[in-house]
């Protein structure tokens, strides 16, 4: 599937604030902004944004211009077209290093010989689904997650736009009870089917197609006792309703995705569910909110 990555290159705080408008402005046509130091410790970054139906590299460009406004940036401005069928994983191998977050430990196939003694270990290799431990919010999510599991047990825990399943993996690993898993990306789900018998929890995870709690399964399998999404922020106000109608008397949600200025907005929406906040973890400027329901 071939698709435009837009590239600014900037300083720090004005690679910060680019990465934030493009993020704004994309939400909704769910095109990945992501922001990376070009060369170590120099504060100059890349902020790349994926444009996936652009007829041609200049009108992928101009979407990236009226998104920010001809005034709003002086960044350097380039383009390239990309196969994502061909390239992705060739893209992702650019970070290697694995990733420790708490007691899990997540690397490629090529890391397999950097595993711990102790802890767990998942293996995700970069594919087309997003989550192979690299970003905050994933981070954010597995700390949150390994605090989380510390202090009790869960019986029906469902992971919401699951990607590549890592938090369903980490979940089955440490509970060893069924999991639930949907993205509303079939292709997501294949990869994550895929991980899940990788790692040893083929047999707990279970990978569906589904767009936010708009399944018969989810309805006929609740109500959950966890609940785990790392999406966006305002699909995670939408999801408030829904979700919470489906939770378990003492359930617990992690909500990741969302930036530091978003929390108030994603707390909210909760709230007005009788959700309250038990704790956050944070990381670069995200965040992954711990909720939980108390005894209703």
């Amino acid at each position: 599937m071939p698709a435009v990555q837009v590239r600014l290159v900037a300083e720090g705080p004005e690679s910060e604030r680019l990465e934030r408008l493009l993020g704004e402005a994309f939400e909704d046509e769910g095109y990945p902004v992501t922001r990376e130091e070009t060369v170590p410790y120099s504060e100059i970054w890349s902020v790349d944004t994926l444009v996936f139906d652009a007829e041609s590299e200049e009108q992928a460009a101009d979407l990236i211009r009226d998104a920010l406004g001809t005034d709003a940036f002086t960044a350097p401005l380039t383009t390239s077209v990309l196969d994502l069928d061909a390239n992705w994983v060739a893209m992702s191998e650019e970070i290697r290093h694995p990733v420790q977050a708490g007691r899990f430990y997540v690397h490629g196939s090529h890391d397999r010989h950097r595993r711990p003694p102790s802890g767990i270990s998942i293996e995700i290799d970069a594919e087309m689904a997003f989550g192979t431990g690299h970003h905050a919010t994933t981070w954010c999510c597995l700390m949150a997650l390994d605090r989380l599991l510390k202090a009790r047990r869960f019986e029906r825990p469902l992971d919401l736009g699951t990607g590549t399943a890592v938090l369903a993996i980490a979940a089955a690993r440490v509970l060893r009870v069924p999991v639930i898993a949907t993205d509303i990306d079939p292709v997501a789900v294949r990869i994550a089917a895929r991980n899940a018998h990788l790692n040893g929890v083929g047999a707990e995870v279970r990978c569906i197609v589904a767009d936010g709690m708009k399944a018969r399964l989810l309805d006929t399998e609740g109500p959950y006792d966890l609940v785990l999404a790392n999406i966006l922020a305002r699909p995670l106000t939408k999801l408030a309703f829904p979700v919470a109608a489906q939770l378990a008397r003492r359930s617990v949600v992690i909500l990741s995705g969302l930036r530091t200025i978003e929390r108030q907005l994603v707390l909210a929406a909760w709230a007005s569910q009788g959700l309250r906040l038990a704790f956050e973890v944070e990381r670069d400027g995200w965040l992954a909110l711990v909720l939980e329901t108390g005894d209703r």
